[in-house]
């Protein structure tokens, strides 16, 4: 499972934001072409929209959660709280590694910081002052555990 790591990092560094190049990094084991994982995850990014919330990393993360263990039927409730269950291990996890599951924490954004939609240029300075590709690499990494201890 490494290489899904290091695909979801290589990801990143091609651009991609981070709930895409975590969702991207194994969206062919759910039957999800790669195109299809980058634009049901596109939204995410930037702590959802930019907005600087939960991590896109770790919304990434959740996201792979529902792919594996959501359920499909409305009344099904012992299956939505499984699933509700895994997610809150895997972000208490996220958490644990990481101080927070939210971007403008993760970023030392002061609180009220404006965050305009456009995203920021990446370059060398970009990633030496973002811990972006961390987050990143953590939320896969969560994951390919999360899979190696759920599959036995």
């Amino acid at each position: 499972m490494e290489e899904r790591i290091e695909k979801a990092v290589a990801l990143f560094k091609e651009g991609y934001n981070c709930s895409q190049s975590v969702v991207a990094a194994f969206a062919d084991m759910y039957g999800f072409t790669h195109e299809q994982a980058l634009k049901m995850s596109a939204s995410f990014g930037g702590g959802i929209g930019r907005m600087r919330q939960t991590c896109g990393a770790a919304c990434g993360l959740f996201m792979l959660a529902g792919l594996e263990t959501g359920c499909t039927e409305g009344k099904d409730r012992e299956g939505k709280e499984a699933n509700y269950k895994v997610v809150q291990e895997l972000a208490e996890e996220f958490r644990k590694r990481n101080g927070s599951l939210i971007c403008a924490e993760l970023l030392g954004l002061s609180k009220g910081a404006a965050t305009p939609t456009t995203p920021d240029e990446r370059t060398a300075e970009y990633y030496k002052k973002r811990p972006c590709v961390k987050m990143v690499e953590e939320a896969a990494r969560i994951w390919c555990e999360y899979m190696s201890t759920s599959k036995g």
